[in-house]
């Protein structure tokens, strides 16, 4: 059964980073590394993920003029990873192009492409200091549409805006959502949040979990524990 928990890394060590990736099981989870750890770690790291079987997220949120973002995700797809993104506010030409640039791999082999809507830290107060009058929830429909007719494979969105997508969106749409935090877990830095078991029943078909899990003091233990919590909701 494909993993639905992707367990974000947020390492400015390597050593460390390393050490926690050992400890987990590529069965039970993917892995999503960022702009921190890229920058820090760089492609090479990103390959010795991918050589240990993890599905890699490579969650850089490419954001550029339609050839340059195409060509960023072309060097994402070299890496063998096994999802990238893009921001929706870049366009529906942007977002076309990123698209057709993978298209030489096959179906089969490109990476899956996905757009981010409305980052998870951002509230309405947020949105409207940078000019955006919809409500999160309206602005997040109005990108997620963008996204499914420029052909990509779904979209980063709170669990909270999920129902509403799933609603409006085709099945195979995916919706891939931060923001999980197990019954008791600290808040941190995110405010649309929701259990995994919660997400599932709002249509979420990835959950992306970081410190419940790095800090942990079993990592696969917890992780094996918010995969019990969810085993009765196979990915369709």
């Amino acid at each position: 059964m494909e993993p639905r928990v992707i367990v974000a890394l947020d390492f400015d060590n390597e050593v460390s980073a390393r050490n926690l990736i050992e400890q987990l099981d590529p069965t039970q989870c993917k892995l999503k590394i960022g702009k921190e750890m890229f920058t820090y770690f760089g492609p090479d790291f990103v390959k010795w993920v991918v050589s240990k079987n993890f599905g890699v997220f490579l969650d850089l949120k490419f954001h550029d003029i339609p050839n340059t973002t195409a060509k960023a995700c072309l060097a994402a797809a070299d890496l063998g990873v096994w999802m990238i993104n893009v921001h929706a506010s870049g366009g529906l030409k942007m977002m076309e192009t990123a698209k057709q640039a993978l298209d030489h791999w096959g179906n089969n082999n490109a990476p899956k492409l996905i757009a981010v809507t409305v980052l998870t830290s951002m509230d309405q107060v947020s949105l409207n200091q940078i000019g955006v009058n919809r409500s999160t929830t309206e602005q997040v429909l109005n990108l997620a549409r963008l996204t499914h007719a420029a052909g990509l494979d779904g979209v980063v969105c709170s669990a909270q805006e999920a129902l509403i997508l799933r609603e409006q969106l085709p099945r195979e749409f995916n919706l891939v959502t931060p923001g999980i935090r197990p019954s008791g877990s600290a808040l941190d830095d995110q405010h649309r949040v929701m259990t995994p078991p919660e997400a599932i029943d709002a249509g979420v078909d990835y959950l992306v979990i970081g410190r419940p899990v790095t800090k942990s003091e079993d990592p696969l233990k917890t992780l094996t524990s918010i995969n019990d919590s969810i085993r009765q909701y196979p990915l369709s």
